[in-house]
């Protein structure tokens, strides 16, 4: 039996001994897993340091602080999301108790990125955690001292039955793939998502994909451009642009193209000085690898700002391309790193059209202070989310769901959204083995009277306040009496 079989029936075996049912249980597990954030930001950042060369201060920024924010919000929240949930009753269940039960899914396989890597690791282990399920944790391989520290210091604080890291690369993914989940979680890219709904569907277990792909970024001649170009350098060059939901494009028209160039080149310098190579604040391409895919991508480009690079250093400097075509190379695939193409549109039209050719992203990003523009462009495109007027911080909002749609991927997650989608909504009507005398309009032999009365009270909408259910409570003792007599 391989390593990661026995790990996977580990946590089988914990979950069917039922003690991550328990609400408190699951809560004293998501307050280790706080305790964890907090008692390990050494660890953790000398990790990503090592990974991703990320500032000290650049790791609670973009890591745990969001991580302690969602395992608050489950911590404190959980006992509401896990009640039965009332739901709406027709004149046929009125006396029953119908409702619907959340329940454990059971053991869910998170496959974590190396971009973010405790956050869209760790992110969806807190919706796993909270929902009551068995989670086997995944760390991606590429982010090697990350993963590390995950495999060393998670289970002294979480139950190691139930939450196992397994390390490893290819070889132990498909083992695991191998094995049968309840629900996998995967964050990355479309290739190897393809490979896991391909394993996912020998077992019928569903999936939650977390994607990527090309998010446009429109700005509008209406709208404030310094602090418009402010937002969007920040939010593309964070990380070195290895996020997922960076703006990948900007969309303008030709006449703000030199202005927007120069705005951007402005914060650039700002915030990473006149050497961003040598400032603290301005991280590395994760791997060699990485590094020649992104040069590659600049063939035949004009390069407007940037293009400083250093292949043993993995550096690539904040990047600006100009005059950009729709067939350009750096149009092609998803760019996740610091290169920013922008592409002219003569109008709003044109810029719609032009996402709608595309494969839906992860992110929609529109700049304007026309609200009707803004409300058009949602209406008329689809994505995974929208963000008007700033970019990425939409992924901090736990009270909206975040996720892909299309080739951006499938499911979401962060606050409840996790917890429901990591859960099985049961849908529960219990019923009393009284009044029998309503039931006989279902039962043979079948007449037309009975389908009347069937019409009515299938079809019929009732507004059940007080008055209405006492009513309603009359009219059955009616019917019943009614079909007594039949």
């Amino acid at each position: 039996m391989s390593r990661e079989q026995k790990a996977v029936d580990r946590a089988r075996k914990a979950f069917l001994t039922g003690r991550s049912k328990s609400l408190e249980y699951r809560i004293t597990q998501l307050k280790n897993l706080l305790r964890f954030v907090k008692e390990r930001q050494m660890e953790i950042s000398e990790g990503l340091k090592k990974d991703l060369r990320r500032s000290e201060c650049g790791t609670p920024l973009y890591e745990t602080l969001g991580l302690e924010s969602e395992i608050n919000l489950a911590v404190r929240n959980l006992k509401q999301w896990a009640a039965p949930r009332p739901v709406s009753k027709s004149m046929m269940t009125i006396s029953d108790q119908v409702y619907i039960q959340p329940e454990p899914l059971g053991v869910v396989l998170v496959i974590g990125a190396w971009n973010y890597p405790w956050a869209v690791t760790i992110g969806p282990l807190v919706g796993a955690m909270a929902a009551g399920n068995a989670a086997v944790i995944k760390p991606s391989e590429v982010s090697s001292h990350t993963s590390k520290v995950m495999e060393d210091l998670l289970p002294l604080y979480l139950d190691k039955e139930l939450y196992p890291v397994v390390t490893g690369g290819v070889t132990e993914t498909q083992e695991l793939l191998k094995q049968r989940f309840d629900h996998i979680f995967y964050t990355g890219n479309g290739t190897v998502a393809k490979i896991i709904m391909e394993a996912a569907a020998k077992h019928l277990t569903p999936t939650t994909l977390e994607l990527g792909g090309k998010s446009p970024c429109y700005i509008d001649k209406n709208c404030d451009l310094s602090i418009a170009c402010r937002r969007i350098a920040w939010g593309k060059y964070s990380n070195c642009g290895q996020t997922c939901i960076a703006p990948d494009y900007i969309l303008c028209d030709p006449s703000m193209q030199d202005r927007v160039i120069e705005e951007i080149k402005k914060n650039i310098k700002e915030f990473y000085t006149e050497d961003p190579k040598k400032c603290q604040d301005y991280g590395r391409i994760i791997n060699q690898r990485h590094f020649k895919r992104l040069m590659a991508l600049l063939d035949g480009s004009t390069i407007a700002v940037g293009g400083e690079n250093e292949e043993s250093e993995c550096y690539i400097g904040p990047t600006v391309l100009r005059d950009v075509k729709p067939d350009a190379k750096v149009m092609q695939e998803e760019i996740f790193g610091p290169l920013l193409p922008i592409l002219t549109v003569s109008s709003a039209d044109e810029a719609i059209k032009f996402i709608n050719q595309r494969e839906k992203p992860l992110a929609l990003y529109i700049f304007s202070s026309d609200n009707k523009l803004i409300k058009r462009m949602i209406a008329e495109t689809s994505s995974g989310g929208v963000l008007a007027n700033d970019c990425l911080m939409h992924f901090s909002v736990t009270s909206l769901p975040f996720g892909g749609v299309g080739n951006s991927g499938m499911g979401h997650y962060h606050g409840k959204y996790g917890f429901d989608n990591l859960s099985h909504l049961r849908g529960c009507l219990i019923k009393q083995l009284k009044m029998e005398g309503v039931n006989k309009m279902r039962y043979p032999p079948h007449t037309a009277d009975k389908l009347g009365w069937a019409r009515f009270f299938i079809l019929k909408h009732v507004d059940f306040g007080s008055l209405g259910r006492m009513a309603l409570l009359a009219l059955m003792a009616v019917f019943v009496i009614f079909i007594l007599d039949m």
